[in-house]
């Protein structure tokens, strides 16, 4: 895909996501005790021979720009296009925050006007999916649409506990798979094609509009761009049904259901096994499970040390379950500590968190979580 660009937009720090997301935006947030939520939709680019990204930043996005570095994990450091990454202009009146999407890119819009490719795809960073984009271009292409969105029937997440509920869309679909309407945040949608947030258009359309829409106020692609278009006809906006795994990481639950999704060996064959993805290799010595230690179903990255009992659980680099300690449906980041004979269910633990005694059970629903080198 020489012809197609490819900009990611990392939102603002979810309130919803508490304290895993108080340091570091939800592009950087760890998954699958390696990974971060940005290499998904960025091996997706790469997967499709896209090798010109953008990545548009905001607050917090120190440990992301370290993540990213070069781009030389994702085959991205080249001398001529490869990963840029575009933080916010700083000013007195401009913070670091966009207000919305149509925002971002009017900041960013010298990039795409250097750009050389035809197309351009832009997407949000909160999207888990493993996909190429060549079906998405070429119905686009062939269809002559002025605009292709993607969407999902598979989401289920519970909207309520998110705070990017009120930005959900929903498209409803003409028989040819055009775009007749679009709901934003309904309490209880009409449609049941949801918005997986990936726009496919050609660059030069992109840029004429963004200019418009902030000119005439607006900030949400889809809640002010789209639906302006859609409802008075003024472009062709067609619809790409992506029928895979897909779940929008938005919420303390969501988080933690993906994590668990991942201990499924079809779930994860279905994420993982169809295309690679990548991430910043970080060598480790492996995992060593001492005498006596029990661990089923789970997930344990390189130089984690195993002396008690691991059952369906993530456990990122460098964690340490000593002897007696229990973890059990729970999601520990790198360089905890479970201390002997601490018991641990349904949570989740940030960074660094050393456990010294006792007992944390939480729910499926609401699991505990704690923040970022925390010693209980």
């Amino acid at each position: 895909m020489k012809n197609v660009m490819g900009l990611i937009y990392t939102t603002k720090n979810d309130i919803t996501m508490r304290e895993l997301t108080s340091t570091r935006a939800v592009a950087a947030l760890p998954v699958v005790g390696r990974y971060r939520m940005i290499d998904f939709m960025l091996s997706n680019m790469v997967n499709s021979g896209i090798r010109n990204v953008g990545v548009i930043v905001q607050k917090n996005y120190h440990s992301l720009m370290d993540h990213l570095g070069s781009g030389q994990e994702w085959d991205l450091h080249t001398k001529t296009d490869g990963l840029s990454i575009l933080p916010p202009f700083q000013t007195r009146e401009d913070v670091g925050n966009y207000e919305g999407t149509l925002d971002a890119l009017r900041s960013n819009i010298g990039y795409l006007r250097r750009a050389k490719q035809e197309y351009v795809i832009l997407t949000g960073s909160y999207g888990v999916f493993s996909a190429t984009y060549d079906d998405f271009v070429t119905q686009h292409i062939e269809s002559s649409a002025d605009i292709s969105v993607m969407y999902s029937k598979s989401y289920s997440e519970s909207r309520i506990f998110s705070s990017m509920a009120g930005n959900h869309a929903y498209f409803k679909l003409d028989d040819d798979g055009s775009v007749m309407d679009i709901e934003i945040g309904p309490n209880v949608p009409t449609y049941p094609n949801f918005s997986m947030t990936v726009l496919l258009m050609k660059r030069t359309l992109l840029m004429h509009l963004v200019d418009q829409a902030v000119a005439h106020g607006m900030h949400d692609i889809h809640k002010d761009l789209l639906s302006y278009y859609v409802k008075n006809k003024l472009l062709k906006v067609k619809g790409f049904e992506y029928e895979g795994y897909h779940r929008c990481i938005e919420s303390i639950s969501s988080y933690y259901r993906f994590n668990m999704d991942m201990l499924d060996y079809n779930t994860r064959q279905e994420v993982f096994g169809l295309h690679p993805i990548y991430t910043k290799v970080r060598d480790e010595v492996p995992a060593n499970y001492l005498r006596g230690a029990v661990a089923n179903n789970s997930l344990v990255a390189d130089g984690c040390i195993i002396e008690g009992t691991v059952i369906n659980s993530v456990l990122f680099r460098g964690v340490r379950v000593r002897r007696g300690a229990v973890v059990k449906n729970s999601v520990i980041m790198q360089e905890c500590d479970i201390q002997d004979g601490v018991e641990v269910d349904n949570v989740i633990f940030d960074k660094a968190v050393t456990i010294r005694s006792g007992k944390l059970v939480g729910q499926a629903a609401y699991p505990i979580v704690i923040g970022k080198g925390i010693t209980l």
